[in-house]
């Protein structure tokens, strides 16, 4: 049995500027390159309103408790991961609030499992022991926007998660997926042909990772985990971080870098509490009472 014919697909046609790729030199090469990755800014440009509507759709089950969830097979699947991987390091965000799926599970993270894309129900164990509600939203990410893996998570959470339970859906794609029955939003990042045709680590990959950045962050933003352009919530877990949430501390408090370390210690290593007692001159407990009731939100703390 012969597989579907994409010839169609954005993603997997042919480049007409990149039809002499072979016969470049390599200054040639990086230049194409280079020229073809301009594509991409301008691809999230246009996309940028269906990617508001899609934030402004996640944000208030996302505040509310809910989890991102992304689901993905292949560039596609590992770009979701890694952004899953980035969020608590970087917010201070509980393990599983944004989740990455890909087909052929982590192993696939290193080796190509190719061929789990094809199953449809591929995803559906993973989506079921999450226990997914009405609060959270799952992103298939497609560049091509036909992989079976990811179109077939949507699948289940319009048909086989409990009515009353099913998330938010959408897809996110490099290519006009027509319609899509189960996605309550699409989201298309109109790259064009890669420079190496069907490579969509590529092109496709690049503006991908750039619209899961924008996702996560501007969640991020909008449940309190950032003050000014500041990573309030960052943890420290090794010397440059920890290096950061002091420069954070001085930065809004105005102290000397020793000052900075031990005010960080006496709060427990949490920024936000370490700034609230010296803003305020309260105690740890203090601090932590007031944005407890701020709901963690440092600028209400300061600023209400």
């Amino acid at each position: 049995m012969m597989p579907p014919d994409r010839a169609h697909v954005a993603t997997e046609k042919r480049n007409p500027r990149t039809m002499n790729l072979h016969a470049l030199g390599v200054g040639e090469i990086v230049e194409t390159i280079h020229r073809e990755d301009r594509d991409v800014a301008l691809a999230l440009k246009r996309a940028g309103k269906r990617l508001t509507r899609l934030i402004e759709a996640m944000e208030p089950g996302f505040v509310a408790g809910g989890r991102v969830v992304y689901v993905g097979a292949g560039t596609s699947g590992r770009l979701g991961v890694l952004d899953a991987s980035e969020a608590p390091p970087t917010f201070c965000v509980p393990e599983g609030r944004i989740v990455g799926i890909i087909a052929g599970g982590d192993a696939s993270l290193r080796k190509s499992s190719e061929g789990a894309e094809d199953d449809p129900r591929g995803a559906w164990d993973s989506l079921g022991a999450l226990g997914l509600t009405a609060r959270d939203a799952v992103i298939a990410i497609a560049a091509g926007g036909t992989t079976p893996y990811a179109l077939g998570a949507l699948a289940w959470c319009k048909e086989e998660c409990p009515e009353g339970r099913r998330p938010l859906t959408a897809l996110l794609t490099c290519a006009d997926p027509g319609e899509v029955p189960h996605a309550d939003h699409v989201v298309v990042l109109k790259v064009g042909p890669e420079v190496l045709t069907g490579s969509t680590r590529m092109k496709a990959g690049s503006a991908t990772k750039m619209a899961l950045n924008t996702i996560s962050t501007a969640l991020m933003v909008r449940s309190g985990r950032v003050y000014e352009n500041l990573m309030v919530d960052v943890r420290a877990t090794n010397a440059k971080l920890r290096d950061r949430a002091a420069r954070i501390v001085r930065t809004l408090t105005g102290l000397e870098r020793e000052a900075a370390f031990a005010l960080l210690d006496d709060a427990g290593g949490a920024v936000k509490v370490a700034v609230v007692m010296a803003r305020l001159g309260v105690s740890r407990d203090e601090a932590e009472g007031r944005l407890e009731r701020a709901e963690g939100r440092l600028d209400r703390v300061l600023e209400g």
